[in-house]
C-alpha cells in the first residue's frame, strides 16, 4: 500500500520576499492623471482637489522611496501606463471607447511623471484596459522573470490597482499592495477598496516594504 505523501505547507501572503523573485509594479503614474489640468475629462478638478493633494504629498514621494529601494537591492521594476497603440485609439477596449479614455502614443502627458519614469531597461507596458493582466503580456513577462512576489502601487486604488491585485492573485502571485503608495479620488473610496480586495493580497505600508527591499540587498 502506497503511503500518501505529506501535504506541502501553503505560503503566507506576508511571507518574506525572496531575492530574484520579487517585482515592484507601478500602475498608471502618468502626467495626464497626476498634473492638475492635464486630464481633459476632468477640467473641474483644480490643484486643491483631494486627489492632487494626496498624490503630490504622499503617493508620489512614497513611490520614489520604493523605487530607490527596489533599484538599490535588485528588485525588478515594471511600469504600466494607459496608452493606445494607435493615434486614433481604434485598438482600445470597448470600455475605454465608451468611457471614453484615450491616451495617444504621441501625447507627452501620457508618460510617467519625471521622478517615477523608468530607468535603464525597466519594462513599461501600455494597456487599454483597467487590468494589466487583460490587455498586456505581463503574466508571460513576470513568469519569464521568475517573479513570485508582486508589489503593487499606483492609481486608482479602486480601479486599475484593484484589478491588478485581484488578477495577480488569481494567476498565482503573492501580491502586496502598498496602501500609502496608492490613491484614488477620495479617501473614502481608497479605504473601501482596500477593505474589498484586501483578501487577495497583503496590505501594508511603504516603510515596511522599503525595509523588506533593503533586507534583500543584505542577503545578496
Amino acid at each position: 500500500m502506497t503511503q500518501a505523501s505529506p501535504k506541502k505547507a501553503l505560503p503566507r501572503r506576508d511571507e518574506a520576499f525572496r531575492a530574484g523573485e520579487t517585482a515592484l509594479l507601478v500602475v498608471d503614474m502618468q502626467r495626464i492623471w497626476l498634473e492638475p489640468g492635464a486630464d481633459p475629462s476632468h477640467p473641474e478638478r483644480g490643484p486643491d482637489h483631494y486627489f492632487y493633494r494626496k498624490t503630490s504629498s504622499q503617493t508620489i514621494p512614497n513611490q520614489e522611496r520604493l523605487l530607490a529601494a527596489a533599484r538599490a537591492n535588485g528588485v525588478e521594476v515594471l511600469h504600466t501606463i494607459i496608452q493606445s497603440l494607435t493615434e486614433d485609439g481604434r485598438d482600445r477596449s470597448l470600455d475605454h471607447k465608451l468611457t471614453p479614455i484615450h491616451v495617444a502614443p504621441s501625447l507627452p502627458e501620457g508618460l510617467p511623471v519625471a521622478s517615477l519614469a523608468p530607468v535603464g531597461d525597466e519594462i513599461m507596458l501600455p494597456k487599454t484596459s483597467s487590468g494589466i493582466f487583460n490587455s498586456t503580456n505581463v503574466d508571460y513577462l513576470l513568469k519569464n522573470l521568475g517573479i513570485r512576489y508582486l508589489v503593487v502601487v499606483g492609481v486608482l486604488t479602486d480601479q486599475c490597482v484593484d484589478m491588478t491585485v485581484r488578477d495577480g492573485a488569481d494567476r498565482g502571485y503573492l501580491v502586496t499592495c502598498v496602501s500609502d503608495a496608492c490613491a484614488t479620488i477620495t479617501q473614502e473610496r481608497h479605504d473601501i477598496a482596500l477593505k474589498a480586495f484586501g483578501g487577495y493580497c497583503w496590505v501594508t505600508d511603504t516603510d515596511t516594504v522599503v525595509d523588506r527591499f533593503n533586507a534583500l540587498g543584505k542577503k545578496a
